[in-house]
């Protein structure tokens, strides 16, 4: 996936934003919290996944446990164009309905997702 495929994706979500912290990460969130964080070439890409994603993923090898982030079911790839777009902006709508579904019921609704 190319990065700017993947700024099209993420961006598209509902209230989804994007900003540049901790130096050169681009932070995707909603609500202000964070569903996927890649570096500033978009070529390494960190996500919120279900519990069965996390396990799959990582089991098979085909991603990493994210570094800092492991214990709240982020995973870790280190080669976003090597990935199949399909399947990523089905995780990036996964993570972004995971994130938003913890935020309050308040939030969602100040947000249009509710």
């Amino acid at each position: 996936m190319s990065p700017e495929a993947f700024a099209r994706v993420a961006l598209a979500l509902p209230a989804a934003t994007c900003n540049v912290q901790w130096g050169d990460d681009r932070v995707y969130k909603v609500g202000g919290k964070m569903f996927a964080v890649t570096d500033l070439a978009a070529s390494r890409l960190s996500l919120k996944v279900s519990e069965i994603a996390y396990e799959a993923l990582t089991e098979s090898g085909r991603a990493k446990a994210a570094p800092y982030l492991a214990r709240a079911k982020w995973v870790y790839f280190d080669d976003l164009a090597a990935l199949d777009e399909a399947e990523v902006a089905d995780w990036l709508r996964t993570a972004h309905a995971l994130v938003a579904a913890k935020l309050t019921r308040a939030a969602r609704r100040e947000l249009g997702l509710a």
